[in-house]
Parts: C-alpha cells; structure tokens; sequence
C-alpha cells in the first residue's frame, strides 16, 4: 500500500509539472491517505488539522498535531514530518506558513489546494494571512488520477465487497416482527468487523488499519422507508413492512468505500410493493447492462430512466457515483456527465423510488468496469426479498 501510494504521489507530481502547479496543500482525509497512506484522527473537525503538502519536484510535507505524530509516522511513507502543538509559538499555523512563505519573506505565486473540502479554519487562515494570493482548485488534478483504479485498489475493494456481504446477511437474518430497527443495525457491525478482521494481520502497516465497521445505519422501514438517508431507531418491524439498508457509509476498508444497499420485507409483501420494487431493480439492471468501455456516463442513466418512464416514475437525479476513497468521486452516473467510460472505473449503482409516506424501491451494488462490461464488487440476490416471519 505505502510503495502504491509513494507512487500515486509520483503521478500526481507530473501532472502538477505539466499544469505548471508549484506546489498542492491537501486537507482532505481520503486525499492524505491517497497520496501519503494514512488517516485516522486527522482532527480537522475539532480544529486540530494534519495537512500534506506535495511539491511538484522534491519530497511531500506532513503537517500533523505532535501527539498524533507517532501513529503516522509508522503509517506514511513520506519522511518530512512537522509536528504542531496546541499552545506557544509552533502552531500549525506557523508550520504551514514556514512551507508557503510568510509576510517577511517570499510569498507563492498562488495557493493549490481542495476548494470544495478545504476546512473553515484553513481556509479562514489563508484568507487573512494570505489574502493577496490567488487561491485555485487542484481537485480535478487529483481527481483525474484516482478516477481509474489499480489492480490492488480493486482487490482491496473486492474485500469490502466480501464485508458488505456479510453485512447484509446479518442483516437480513435479524429481520423479524417485534425486532426494533437498532439490532438490525448491532447485527450489521458485528458481522462486518468479524469479516474485515479476518483480511487483516497484526504486522507492519496493517496493524493500523482498524476493522471495525462504524458510522450510523442509514436504515428506514414501514412507511418511513421512503426517507432517504433516515437512520436506525427503536421502531419494531411490522408484518408486510418493507424495510431498507443502505451500507454507503459503512461498507468501507482500508479507507475504500463501496455503495450497497437492499430492500427487504417483513413476511410478506404487498402489490404495490413489489411493483414498486421490481422497477427499482429493472432500473438498476438496465444500467449495469449499458456499463462498458466507451460509453458516457450520461447514456448508463438514460438506460435507468427509460425504465423508471416506461413504469410511470420520475427520473431520479442520478443511477450512480465513482467510489474510491471518498464517498463521492467523478464522475458520476446522470444526466449531462459526458465522461467515457474506462476499464478500472468504479461506480455504486442504484436503483430507486419513493412514494412518500408509502413505501420506496431500493437497490445498490459496486461495480467495476471490464474491458468487455463489468464485474460486480458487492454480492446478494437482486430479487424481490421476503423474509420467513
């Protein structure tokens, strides 16, 4: 992982020569472990920033919080660690300016850095104390390269995809009447973590890497199945419910992150139910279909929304993302995004529909692109899906 890493920081300073970009400042967590290999307690969100600074000839700067400093220098390839403290005179904002130039020496010609994802308190730095230097994106740089993935980026996100099927076996055998939402949701992250341990060694760089499945459940069931996005509550299945589970946010290992998500029903279905189901899953299979080198991503969602049209739904605002090591990577898969697909792209691709306060259609998987269409990532059953009880 660290030699791939090394050697994506290579790639990316190329390109930086050809864009004429002396040097990239980078905040974002699925950025620094991209490029540098590690993450963890990054601390942004407490004001407390690790940033990595990769100049476009010459070694890459990590600038992290000292206590931190142990961890990621066992974990990073990258040898010039600064360290930072809470109080005194070595701030990380005076780290960071000792990099780009203060106001009694040379200042940079401009400042490339993450424009969407930079942190407040970065951003509300470099606006004071260098306000008269022009601030640029170098997000599309980056996000150019880790667009196509590598054979063992795919292999990692095989893995996941392995997790995220037991994930949603648990899952599906905690549904029953009477089970509150949040045992599904306990049932989920224990077999998660059981199956990601066992990816995993305790020597050298992956005694870091955590196997433990977090973040909350996004999960709805009965006639709250069609809030998008709701998460796991102490409501009890009711016969007939349907019930959703989306693991977009908790299918992820070794900081990759697939999307996957399934819709069950408790004991037996409904007519509308299942129609509604089974136009979601059409969609979705639709789209998988049209997946293969040299089409645009806009025509994999035409596919979809033919589907949804010819069923009497409206269109959804897109079928699918990139994944990576962010939740959301380019390009994704909607109307206007006219990037050709590649072998080695990888996408989450969905299928869905919300009737409110009724029901919803869902279906999500991982793919990645071949040379002749492409391979599912994530596994279970693309079926209408109702349990025993």
């Amino acid at each position: 992982m660290l030699a791939e890493a090394k050697s994506r920081t290579a790639a990316l300073q190329q390109q930086m020569q050809t864009h004429n970009i002396a040097f990239g400042l980078f905040t974002d967590e699925s950025s620094i472990a991209y490029l540098a290999g590690f993450w963890g307690y990054l601390g942004i969100e407490f004001g407390r920033p690790t940033m990595l600074v990769v100049p476009a000839v010459g070694s890459p700067t990590v600038i992290t919080p000292l206590m931190e400093s142990e961890m990621v220098d066992a974990m990073t390839w990258v040898e010039d660690i600064r360290v930072w403290e809470d109080f005194g005179n070595n701030s990380w904002q005076a780290a960071l300016s000792k990099i780009l130039g203060n106001s009694s020496g040379t200042r940079p010609e401009s400042i490339w850095l993450e424009v969407p994802t930079v942190p407040a308190i970065v951003r509300n730095y470099l606006d004071q104390d260098f306000a008269a230097v022009p601030l640029h994106d170098i997000s599309p740089v980056l996000g150019k390269l880790r667009t196509i993935k590598s054979a063992l980026e795919i292999e990692i996100m095989s893995q996941t995809g392995s997790i995220a099927g037991a994930m949603m076996q648990a899952a599906h055998e905690s549904l029953a009447e009477g089970v509150p939402e949040y045992e599904s949701a306990l049932a989920v992250i224990n077999a998660g973590t059981k199956k990601a341990a066992g990816f995993l060694t305790d020597t050298g760089w992956e005694r870091f890497v955590s196997p433990m499945i977090h973040n909350l459940q996004i999960l709805q069931s009965g006639s709250d199945t069609s809030m998008v996005h709701r998460r796991a509550s102490v409501r009890t299945y009711q016969r007939a419910d349907p019930v959703y589970f989306c693991f977009c946010n908790m299918a992820q290992f070794k900081q990759y992150k697939l999307g996957f998500d399934r819709m069950f029903h408790i004991g037996e279905i409904t007519d509308q139910a299942a129609e509604v189901q089974m136009a979601a899953i059409d969609a979705q299979q639709a789209a998988i279909a049209a997946i293969k080198p040299g089409v645009t991503a806009e025509q994999v969602a035409a596919a979809a929304n033919a589907v949804y049209q010819q069923r009497g739904y409206e269109t959804g605002y897109r079928t699918g993302r990139s994944i990576g090591v962010a939740y959301l990577e380019a390009p994704e898969l909607k109307h206007g995004d006219k990037t050709i697909l590649q072998a080695g792209m990888t996408f989450a691709v969905d299928g869905g529909i919300s009737i409110d306060g009724v029901t919803a259609g869902r279906i999500g998987d991982s793919i990645v692109v071949t040379e002749s269409g492409c391979e599912y990532l994530t596994q279970y059953p693309r079926q209408l899906l109702v349990t025993n009880s």
